[in-house]
């Protein structure tokens, strides 16, 4: 047997299945009460009504007794005033019910022979005679205890009402948990939870209050290893300039250029560093729409006015709710990225399935496959010439990566066909 995937379907197969067979069997008791206590009624009135027809008949004049005959007829039996039907003697072992209580009824008073009539409706049929010699015969033709018409439809309803129970119950169990699941799944550490509901049954509301302190445990540990960053890149800045400057007054020489190299590369990892530790907190800038297609304008502008190969193209032509200057910087690391491994860059726009679409293309060497989604880590650098031989810091990427996302925006990377990079920011 194979179970249901899933854990809802589960407990909806064995609640209903509890159900169900705990009802059946119920209602298989009851009616065989029924059935029982229906046919001992059934037996024992006709018990009474054999002795008293065949009192009334016998005391009768024979020319009234037919007029009588209607009157004492009932549903599954009757009374004729010949020999009957033709027919087979009937075994003495194991007879009908209702031919051993029309024995025990007027077996005493009147001998009686009973035999099987065959045909279409099987029945069987008492004969007996009469004081006066008389023939009189008793035709039975048995049939099962009527069930009331209402009943298949009170089984159905009963029936959709246990398949309603086991619904409510399996969600009402399921739901909590669907919604758990639901949050772990959405739970990122680089944008801020939702929090779950903290009411409901005690063990619901226990693990609700639990995963929002966990969410709040892990915003606390990562803006306290943002502050950390922060605060030790922003530390370095003095030292370093102050080997600028002591450096500044060295005598001419190749260990000058390289120490003025090496305090060049430094000082760019801790500017990249403080700007990713910030790009942790840009909530501070509110909000404000403003129009995309100019606002690529001037960023595409700007390059083009400093000698840059910067080109746009397409248009959105709709305004956009937004922070502008982590756009910005997002498309500058994004542009700068291009730049540096391409020679040149350009700038896509578009709305699709209402959503807008800004894509930055190189025609660079492009990145592998499985690394794709490393670059975007912090101080992940890719092994090979596309910034090995630039002296990148692996920040530029992961500070696009994490302003995109507080913008409620998602960033992929991926490799064109024609060469190069495709980066994309869905907004």
């Amino acid at each position: 047997m194979k179970w249901p995937r899933t854990l809802a379907s589960r407990l909806a197969l064995i609640f209903f299945t509890g159900l169900v067979l705990a009802y059946g069997l119920s209602f298989s008791l009851q009616a065989y009460e029924r059935y029982i206590s229906s046919r001992s009624m059934m037996l024992s009135n006709l018990e009474q009504d054999v002795v008293t027809s065949v009192a009334i008949l016998d005391r009768l004049p024979a020319a009234e007794r037919a007029a009588w005959l209607p009157r004492l007829e009932r549903r599954t039996y009757r009374y004729r005033l010949d020999e009957g039907l033709p027919g087979s003697a009937m075994p003495s072992t194991d007879p009908p019910m209702a031919a051993e209580s029309i024995v025990k009824a007027i077996g005493a008073q009147y001998p009686l022979t009973f035999q099987d009539i065959p045909g279409p409706n099987a029945h069987f049929q008492a004969h007996l005679r009469l004081a006066d010699g008389a023939p009189l015969t008793i035709d039975v033709t048995p049939a099962p205890v009527p069930v009331a018409r209402w009943l298949p439809l009170v089984l159905l309803i009963q029936l959709a009402v246990l398949l309603f129970c086991t619904w409510l119950a399996v969600r009402l169990a399921i739901g909590p948990l669907t919604r758990l699941v639901q949050a772990v799944d959405t739970l990122d550490p680089d944008k801020p939870g939702v929090l779950l509901d903290e009411s409901g049954p005690r063990e619901v509301k226990y693990a609700a209050v639990a995963f929002n302190a966990l969410q709040a445990r892990i915003a606390a540990y990562l803006k306290e290893r943002m502050q950390l960053l922060a605060a030790i890149s922003h530390d370095l800045q003095t030292p370093i300039t102050r080997m600028k400057l002591r450096v500044e007054v060295m005598d001419d020489s190749v260990e000058k250029d390289k120490l003025w190299h090496d305090l060049d590369a430094m000082e760019h990892l801790v500017r990249e560093g403080v700007a990713y530790a910030r790009s942790m907190d840009i909530n501070t800038e509110a909000p404000c729409r403003i129009n995309l297609d100019a606002f690529l304008d001037s960023v595409v502008f700007d390059y083009q006015d400093s000698g840059a190969r910067v080109e746009r193209h397409g248009t959105s032509g709709s305004l956009l709710e937004t922070r502008p200057h982590a756009l910005r910087r997002v498309l500058v690391n994004l542009v700068d990225n291009a730049l540096k491994f391409a020679g040149k860059a350009q700038l896509e726009v578009s709305r699709e399935q209402g959503k807008t679409l800004i894509r930055v293309l190189d025609e660079g060497p492009g990145i592998p496959a499985e690394e794709l989604d490393e670059v975007l880590k912090p101080f992940y650098r890719v092994e090979s010439s596309r910034n090995r031989s630039t002296g990148g810091t692996g920040l530029g990427l992961a500070i696009a990566q994490q302003l995109t996302q507080a913008m409620g925006g998602r960033l992929t990377l991926s490799n064109r066909k024609s060469g190069g990079l495709c980066a994309q920011i869905e907004l």
